[in-house]
């Protein structure tokens, strides 16, 4: 998540649970480490990692996850072609936002005497709001034109399996469900959305395309270090299931390129990684001393392609976490070599899932009864590393405690107001039944 990367730190550490609670105020992110070590930075577009920010029915949900009800909170996933064989710019705002940072590395950053460190945040390859299901529906729309979607390969598209909705694991059928994903797809319909998201990928890429393009022209490329990764994947109807919120690898696993002076080219390294290695690996480029406490490890090692020495800190596991919306608990992921864990909650009241990725890459079947040793072996790393019963428990209270005060703030207008929020195609048939539901859980 985008707090892991500023911050470095795990999620259970910086407690930001979920969309709309990021990062509180103070913590020291690598760039403000960089600004006071002498650099100039700089930052455009999507930043996402500080408290307050998504939409009311995005906390709402994030909170009410433990409640006993099931409701759609997003539009149907879709498909929206736009513009003709010439339209370039679908995401304006991403491509004004790639412009100001083009502008800036060709007027400023090539005067400087100081270094510099640029950050671009784009939305692409996002899904963009749904207008058609409603104004505060979630993004669910897979928008593009013409002259990317020629880009991509329709054959080479592979269509998802998905298991039967009476198979699915408990959280998965809460995700699809909330996702709106649960009806019939056509097989058009699926391949249509993986191939507009792989548009969308293309146009992200251009932009990429124009901030190396302009270190070349101000002859700063040889001497900059060029980082490329996301906060999240996006499953594009595998499961059963668009967006994100899930630990199968659609959703959990993210790009990371890095190039420049020291890193090997053109090779690809097979060990597991995470966001919170950002943040040590920022500040070893730069040379400034390292904070003790981080949760992640520098990256320099690996990306020198030298082969780590026998004491190498970095451990052989990666740990992700998830408390937010369209899942019905609190879930820890721990990938270990070919081994994906998945525990969710206190660990007992939902059962794990255990994945062996080089057999089963496609995450089909679930193994955790077949293999109780290795499920014991991985949760035993887990529980080292994070003690999530009782994570899981004080995100449950946290849950309560905020939706408590959010409801009293409202008096009089909470029925409207909760009736109204995402979900309020599914709410608005049974009000009565869906409110009871809270003050039961309550």
């Amino acid at each position: 998540s985008p707090p892991a990367m500023w911050s470095g730190l795990f999620t259970h550490l910086t407690k930001s649970w979920n969309n709309f609670k990021g990062l509180d105020p103070g913590y020291v992110t690598w760039m403000d480490l960089m600004a006071k070590h002498g650099y100039r930075t700089q930052t455009y577009g999507k930043l996402d990692y500080t408290s307050g920010h998504h939409s009311v029915s995005n906390r709402v949900e994030a909170w009410t996850r433990d409640v006993d009800f099931l409701l759609r909170q997003e539009g149907r996933p879709m498909v929206n072609l736009t513009g003709d064989r010439k339209h370039v710019r679908v995401m304006a705002a991403d491509w004004q936002t790639t412009d100001k940072a083009v502008s800036w590395i060709k007027e400023e950053a090539a005067n400087l005497s100081q270094p510099f460190v640029l950050y671009l945040g784009l939305n692409l390859p996002h899904p963009y709001p749904s207008p058609y299901a409603g104004e505060n529906f979630g993004s669910s729309t897979f928008l593009t034109s013409p002259y990317w979607l020629e880009k991509v390969t329709y054959e080479a598209i592979k269509i998802p399996k998905w298991s039967s909705l009476s198979e699915m694991h408990p959280v998965d059928y809460y995700s699809s469900y909330t996702k709106n994903c649960t009806g019939e797809f056509t097989k058009q319909e699926v391949i249509n959305i993986r191939a507009f998201y792989y548009a969308m990928c293309a146009e992200t890429d251009a932009m990429l395309g124009e901030i190396i393009s302009a270190l070349g022209d101000t002859g700063l490329l040889e001497k900059t270090m060029v980082v490329f990764t996301a906060d999240h994947g996006e499953l594009a109807m595998e499961h059963r299931q668009f967006y994100k919120m899930s630990m199968y690898e659609g959703s959990s696993h993210i790009p990371l390129l890095v190039m420049g002076p020291g890193v090997t080219q053109q090779q690809q390294i097979p060990d597991v990684v995470s966001l919170v290695d950002l943040y040590p690996t920022m500040l070893a480029i730069a040379r400034i001393p390292v904070p003790q406490n981080l949760s992640g490890y520098s990256l320099i090692p690996l990306l020198r392609g030298k082969a780590e020495n026998k004491v190498s800190p970095r451990p052989s596991w990666v740990l992700s976490e998830f408390h937010g919306c369209n899942v019905n608990s609190s879930t820890y992921m721990l990938r270990s070599g070919r081994w994906k864990y998945i525990t969710y909650s206190d660990g007992r009241s939902v059962l794990p899932q255990l994945f062996d990725l080089s057999e089963d890459p496609d995450e089909l079947t679930n193994i955790a009864l077949k293999f109780p040793g290795m499920v014991h072996a991985l949760d035993k790393v887990l529980r080292s590393i994070v003690n999530y019963p009782e994570i899981s428990s004080s995100v449950q209270e946290y849950n309560k405690r905020q939706f408590i005060s959010w409801k009293q703030s409202l008096g009089q207008n909470y029925s409207n107001v909760i009736a109204n929020l995402r979900w309020h195609q599914d709410w608005l048939k049974e009000p009565k039944k869906y409110e009871a539901a809270i003050e039961k859980w309550l």
